[in-house]
Order: structure tokens, then C-alpha cells, then sequence
């Protein structure tokens, strides 16, 4: 045992001791001392304690999952989310059950050893009375988010970690599971605790639209652009204008503590609008947020309000006046937006894509996430053409590509005569020009630090200055926003303002790397037939489309994109081959020689039955060529519940090329 560990030792003693003299420790306010009390006094736990760490079996597991699944599916695309924020920075992303069991774990690379040393893996118990004060576990015991830096941990062999957790909560007031990020930082990170939390309010959102999707949903917040991001109250009704289930956002915001204070309650008990007259409001003016008012407090609040899914809005008509209500617009049955053309089957990306298309007509900022080239101007543009303002103005800016000394010339324009040099005529800047339309700002981290403040000023009163102009002039943009870099580093370097993050923060959306991605290989196909253009058809052979389903792809799509397009102009033939592969590309014949043993490998540790499972199951995913929904279909169960079982089996896109 070292010096550092005997030091530690002796200081929980120390802080134990002297706690319990106070009253018992009843009278301990700092939250870490109480912990390690009840890790003394409670649990009988030595901080020195070297037993094993607790794992529990995979049966076990799977039962646990099951019982959060709907939890546990919402939650992997924030924990994706998270990490990709934190990526780099030595983090794992980690959900737990109310138990401290965890169920799903993230893991950066350069932690993966820390991880195992401690115990940071699926299955493994982080309860208070098994692994003493933690993040997770001690978050579970005291209802509220924290951070618990290294030596404040209560186990010797813990102390070279920091967690940040916060606990989950269900409609009902109800401790659901944790979300954690845990690290080896030397400081405590106090933003990666504000980036927790916020996704846990996602994740309560997402899982309460998701249970109340019957029903109808009442979406509102005191200022109406924080309507549709995280921090909107969510309230469900019946068709009777009944409350069913409120988030806890909600009851904050109406002041109402418990779930069952509010359940039950008219919603004219509430504010000053019924249900029908509340749907109509929302439908006339396009959903966007309309002024309601707390007939118990007076506040004002605005509101979009939502009807039921279609399949069971046609058993529960509501009462809206027919002569004042406007018709749906629907696309026709098969349409397919120029969002629907992103995806391929990957679940991140149909999960990017239904975030996507429930904002393209509400007035939410969103940020977007993503490794250089992994396709965000190609998701801005989507966006934009699968909207209303498909026929307005497009504009994107790349702030980290034009020079410091003309950004704010070309961001907001400048009068005849501004300054030195400039055009007699003057010049509309780049938001007048997307008035109308939609501003894509990439690579928004490297904006000077100065103009951020001028580009908070227009996104709140939504007018623009121009250079060598005193008259403000009033524009009608939605912004999408950009980045590879970890904005809340930035803030703590003084680089990024923490106002401007929050405001151009109303919905994040983190791209899934080219190399994560399950639709690698409708990808390439599409992407190649985008690319043939007026050339025709072109065929790809097996050999080359594994070569480069294998690839790491480091510059992503926008490197597959250039490969390809030389590949097109260079080929002799119209079936392209791993001979046609550029002289200086990275992947090569060799790369596809990597899949073929995989499939074995993955299938270790698996009884007889479970592998002639598998193989089956393999077997049915070719004939579907790995068509999800299809085999899902065929098979008679839930996409989600074939998921799940891919991932019981070791099923990885690694199969799919071993088998093609």
C-alpha cells in the first residue's frame, strides 16, 4: 500500500469521525462526508479494501436492460452525444439502473485502462454500499447531480478518478437510472457536469414524449425560443383535457413539487386555454409558441400543443371548430425528403433525422457535432430543403476560413463609405442575404471572440447593424451552427462566450463518424451514383466495396467522396475494382483481408445453442442483405428488440463483411 493510499486512509477516518460526533452525523452538510459516513457506519466498508470487483452475470444483465429498455434505447443517442463531446478528453459515458448496475458504457481509448482497473464496465455494480462514495452510486442516494473528485471518493483504489452523474427521473418523481461521465482529470471538470445534466433533461423528455405519444402533448416554456429544447416543460393530456403526466421541467416551472399534485387536474386548472382551443392556436400558427397564461400564478408562458400519432388520433377526434381549423400539410405516401437521403439503415443517423425533421418548422437553434468531414453542411443543407424555406436562401459561412479582418464585413455587411477600401455601392452581408432562408455558421468555435457578441445580439432581437449603419434592419433567418471542437473547452479557455453556446444550443446533433456507421455499404453504392452523375451507372465489385467498408476513413465522407470521384475518372471499365484504388490511398486489397476471421472470433464465449443462434441469425440478415427493418419484419419482433439481441450475439458490422 503507498504513502498516498495510507494518507487517504487516514483522512476518512479522520472526516468520519469527527462527522459522527456532530449530532450522530445528522448535522454533516457537505454531501461527501455524509457519504463516506454511511460507507463507514452503514455499509462496513474498509477505504483501504482491496476485494474484487463486483460483476454481475450477463443473464442477469439482460433482465436488468429489458426492464429500463425504453430508457436504455433513448439514452444511447445522448450518451453518443456526450461522448462525442468529451471525446479526446479521456472520458467513459456510463448509464446505470436505479441499483448502480451498469448497463451501457461509452469508453474513450486513452481511459481504457483506468476503466478496467476500477471496474468501469458493463455489469459492474457502482452502488454506494458496494463501491462506497461515487458518482453514480452516491448521486442515487442523494437525488441531485454531483461531481466526486479523485480523493473524495472513499476507496483507496478509486481516487485517481472524477465522476460527474446525475440521476434520471421517470413522469412520476422516480429514480429510473444515472447518466455519468467519468475521467482521469486532475481538476474537477464542473462543465462536464452541466453537460450531464443536460443531457439527462433530454433523455427525461425523449422518454416522456415517447410514453405519452397516445396522447396529447402540451410543449411550453416563459420564453418562447426555449420551447422545443431541453428546457420545455412537457405536459400530457387526455382527450378530455385531463393531465396524465407532466415532466419534472414542467412542475418546476409551474411551482408544483409532486407528480401527483398535478395529475388529474384539468387543464383549464392550469392556464387560461382549453385543450381544443390550445390545438387550434398551435395549428393556425404553425406551431409555433403561443402565449397561455397560469391562472394560478398569472405567469405567461408559451405553448405549442401536439395531437396523438396518427393511428390513434382517428379512434379520439378532438373538438376543434372544423370552419377555423387548417388542413394538415402531409407529403404524399413514398415521399422521401432530402433528409430521408442521409440515412441507410444506421440507427444514430435515422435517430439524427427523426431530432431533425421535428425542428425544421420550430424557431430551435441547432448545433451540430461532428468530425471534419463527417457531413454536416450536407445535414444543414437537408434541413433546410426538406422545410418550409426550401425555396429561400441557403447561406453558409465557414468562420474558421475567412480572415479575421473581413468576417464581421461579411457576417453583417457594411455601408457605402464603412471604412477604407470599401465597395461604393456597399455590401449585404452574409445574414441579410439568408433572410428568409437559413444561416449555416460552421465551424462556429473559431469565431473572434469579438463578434460573438454582435451575433448573440442579432439572434435574440433578430436584427442586423451593418458596418458604418446606425439603422438596425429586422431579418427572418433560422441559424444552424457547426463544430468539430469542444465548444465548452473553449468557454473555459475564454475563447467561446457561455451565452452564445446556450443560445445556439437549443437542439445538439452529433454525426456518427463514416467508420461507426452500420449503412457503410449502401453508403458507398449511393454516394458512387451520385457521383457517376451523367457518366451512367457504375458497378462496384465485392473485393473493393469490403476494402473500403474496412477502412478507418479518417477524413469520412468527404474523403470517400474524393476517392470515388478519382476512382470515376481514372477507371477503364464501368465495374470499379481494388485496381482502381488511387496509388497513395491507405486502405488497399490488404484491408479487406481483416473481416474474413472476424465472425469466428465474435462468437467465443458463446454456448452451442446461442452460436447456432447466431449463425442463424446471420444467415437471415444476408438474405435480407442486412436490411433491419426487413429482418425485424420477417421475424416477427421490434427492431429494438432485434438490436438487442445482435448485440447479446456479438452480431457486428464486421459479420456482414466476413459473410459479402
Amino acid at each position: 500500500m503507498s504513502g498516498l493510499d495510507v494518507n487517504h486512509i487516514r483522512r476518512v477516518h479522520s472526516a468520519v469521525q469527527h462527522g459522527m460526533r456532530l449530532n450522530g452525523g445528522a448535522d454533516v452538510k457537505n454531501q461527501i462526508t455524509k457519504s463516506w459516513i454511511r460507507c463507514f457506519k452503514e455499509y462496513h466498508l474498509d477505504p483501504g479494501s482491496g476485494h474484487d470487483i463486483v460483476v454481475i452475470g450477463r443473464t442477469e444483465l439482460q433482465e436488468r436492460q429489458e426492464r429500463i429498455a425504453d430508457v436504455l434505447e433513448v439514452a444511447s443517442i445522448e450518451m453518443a452525444n456526450l461522448y462525442q463531446q468529451l471525446s479526446g478528453s479521456g472520458y467513459a459515458i456510463m448509464l446505470t439502473d436505479r441499483d448502480g448496475v451498469v448497463l451501457n458504457y461509452f469508453g474513450d481509448p486513452s481511459f481504457t485502462h483506468a476503466a478496467s482497473r476500477t471496474g468501469l464496465m458493463q455489469g459492474a455494480v457502482w452502488s454506494e454500499s458496494v463501491q462506497g462514495t461515487n458518482g453514480m452510486g452516491t448521486c442515487l442516494c442523494e437525488n441531485r447531480p454531483l461531481i466526486v473528485h479523485r480523493d473524495e471518493h472513499y476507496l483507496t483504489r478509486n481516487t485517481s478518478i472524477t465522476c460527474a452523474a446525475a440521476p434520471i427521473y421517470n413522469d412520476r418523481g422516480d429514480i429510473v437510472a444515472a447518466l455519468d461521465a467519468s475521467g482521469e482529470a486532475r481538476l474537477a471538470q464542473q462543465h462536464t457536469l452541466v453537460l450531464v445534466n443536460m443531457s439527462v433533461h433530454m433523455i427525461e423528455n425523449r422518454v416522456f414524449q415517447r410514453q405519452f405519444r397516445n396522447d396529447y402533448i402540451v410543449h411550453f416554456h416563459g420564453r418562447p425560443e426555449f420551447v422545443g429544447t431541453l428546457n420545455e416543460g412537457l405536459i400530457a393530456f387526455n382527450s378530455d383535457g385531463i393531465v396524465l403526466g407532466a415532466s419534472r421541467t414542467a412542475r418546476f416551472q409551474l411551482d408544483i413539487p409532486a407528480p401527483a399534485d398535478i395529475c388529474g387536474l384539468q387543464i383549464g386548472q392550469l392556464f387560461n386555454a382549453s385543450l381544443p382551443v390550445l390545438m387550434e392556436n398551435s395549428l393556425g400558427k404553425g406551431f409555433h409558441p403561443v402565449p397561455i397564461f397560469d391562472v394560478r400564478r398569472g405567469g405567461r408562458f408559451y405553448a405549442v400543443a401536439y395531437s396523438p400519432e396518427p393511428a390513434v388520433r382517428a379512434s379520439r377526434p378532438m373538438a376543434v371548430p372544423r370552419t377555423k381549423q387548417k388542413p394538415e400539410t402531409t407529403l404524399p405516401e413514398g415521399h422521401r425528403t432530402p433528409l430521408d437521403e442521409l440515412q441507410f439503415g444506421d440507427p444514430a443517423m435515422q435517430a439524427n433525422i427523426r431530432l431533425a425533421q421535428r425542428v425544421l418548422e420550430r424557431d430551435v437553434a441547432v448545433l451540430l457535432y461532428g468530425e471534419t468531414g463527417s457531413g454536416k453542411e450536407w445535414f444543414a443543407k437537408a434541413m433546410h430543403q426538406s422545410g418550409s424555406r426550401a425555396h429561400k436562401p441557403f447561406i453558409a459561412i465557414n468562420c474558421a476560413s475567412i480572415p479575421e479582418s473581413l468576417i464581421e464585413s461579411e457576417l453583417f455587411g457594411y455601408k457605402s463609405g464603412a471604412f477604407t477600401g470599401a465597395s461604393r455601392e456597399g455590401q449585404r452581408g452574409k445574414l441579410f442575404q439568408a433572410d428568409g432562408g437559413t444561416l449555416f455558421l460552421d465551424e462556429i468555435g473559431d469565431m473572434p471572440i469579438l463578434l460573438q457578441a454582435r451575433l448573440l445580439r442579432v439572434l435574440e432581437e433578430r436584427e442586423v447593424l451593418p458596418l458604418g449603419s446606425n439603422t438596425p434592419v429586422k431579418v427572418d433567418i433560422r441559424v444552424i451552427s457547426a463544430t468539430h471542437c469542444d465548444l465548452m473547452q473553449k468557454i473555459e479557455a475564454k475563447e467561446f462566450r457561455e451565452d452564445l453556446y446556450y443560445r445556439l444550443h437549443g437542439l445538439a446533433i452529433t454525426l456518427p463518424p463514416l467508420r461507426d456507421r452500420t449503412d457503410k455499404r449502401e453508403l458507398i453504392k449511393h454516394i458512387l451514383a451520385r457521383e457517376s452523375g451523367e457518366a451512367g451507372e457504375f458497378g462496384i465489385d465485392d473485393e473493393l466495396l469490403n476494402a473500403l467498408m474496412h477502412y478507418d476513413w479518417p477524413g469520412n465522407l468527404r474523403e470517400l467522396r474524393n476517392n470515388l470521384r478519382t476512382m470515376l475518372a481514372l477507371c477503364s471499365s464501368r465495374i470499379l475494382t481494388i485496381k482502381d484504388l488511387p496509388a497513395d490511398f491507405a486502405g488497399g486489397a490488404a484491408q479487406f483481408t481483416k473481416g474474413h476471421d472476424v465472425a469466428a472470433e465474435q462468437s467465443v464465449g458463446l454456448n452451442p445453442l446461442e452460436n447456432a443462434e447466431r449463425e442463424a441469425l446471420i444467415q437471415e440478415l444476408d438474405h435480407h442483405h442486412w436490411n433491419i427493418s426487413n429482418v425485424a419484419k420477417n421475424l416477427k419482433m421490434s427492431r429494438n428488440t432485434l438490436y438487442r439481441k445482435l448485440q447479446r450475439l456479438n452480431i457486428r458490422d464486421s459479420d456482414k463483411a466476413a459473410h459479402y
